[in-house]
């Protein structure tokens, strides 16, 4: 369903489950509405009443419709999204531990990806950076930033820095395909990454950008890729919200 979709209009037979007397009503609101979504009777991308017209349809109590929702949304199953509402996800990302991009994985597993470039600029490295590309003091990088979005939601915040060789990289580009697209194309062969994931608090952009507030919990990874040669070609720290995102990876005994 598309964000200017009708809200899907269940009745109260169907949302509220029997489940036991002692059951809080907001419980079973709860319930009523994880069966709807995994039966499809609410698909993904299907948006829900506002909370006020489903309290005044079940006959049921605003904090208690407000209590079952927001179990859902921490759950992963619903998310809030300003100027829409609430609607049903489609499902969280699970990214393998590969030298891949966000970009070509949302579309490997049927996803539509989009991209909002905030900043392309070449600027003056921080010590930090220029440790990580092994560059000299004062360096000059090409700094990118951007949201990902993922069927229109946006699931991560992407801060990338590049040696100033590929400072003619453009917006425009990277609104098209992902950056180690962009890459491979300029004829860079990534072949190794050193590579950390993490957990931290949103800060106040991170959390208007992600749709999740201040303070909420995100994923973090830094990542190193270097090329055939050994040198380093990029540096990435990002972020993504953990409710809609995941990483996965195979141990092997040896």
């Amino acid at each position: 369903m598309s964000d200017g979709g009708q809200p899907v209009v269940l009745p109260l037979e169907q949302l509220l489950q029997p489940m036991t007397r002692q059951s809080p009503l907001w419980v079973r609101l709860a319930a009523g509405l994880e069966q709807a979504i995994s039966s499809g009777a609410l698909p993904p991308g299907a948006r829900l009443e506002n909370e006020v017209l489903m309290s005044e349809r079940l006959g049921l109590s605003r904090p208690t419709v407000r209590r079952a929702i927001q179990e859902l949304v921490d759950k992963g199953l619903l998310v809030r999204r300003r100027g829409v509402g609430t609607q049903v996800v489609h499902g969280s990302v699970a990214r393998q531990i590969d030298l891949t991009s966000l970009h070509d994985d949302l579309q490997r597993t049927g996803r539509v990806p989009s991209t909002r470039v905030l900043e392309v600029t070449l600027a003056r490295a921080t010590p930090a950076i220029t440790e990580q590309l092994g560059l000299a003091a004062d360096s000059r990088v090409l700094k990118i930033r951007r949201v990902r979005f993922a069927d229109a939601v946006p699931i991560a915040v992407l801060e990338n820095y590049l040696p100033e060789t590929f400072a003619d990289i453009t917006a425009e580009t990277l609104n098209e395909v992902g950056l180690y697209h962009e890459l491979r194309a300029r004829g860079v062969t990534l072949r190794v990454a050193r590579q950390r994931i993490g957990a931290r608090r949103a800060s106040v952009d991170e959390g208007h950008l992600l749709d999740i507030g201040r303070g909420a919990p995100v994923l973090t990874m830094d990542r190193t890729a270097y090329d055939a040669g050994g040198a380093a070609v990029e540096y990435g720290h990002h972020c993504y919200r953990p409710d809609l995102y995941g990483f996965e990876m195979t141990l092997v005994d040896r």
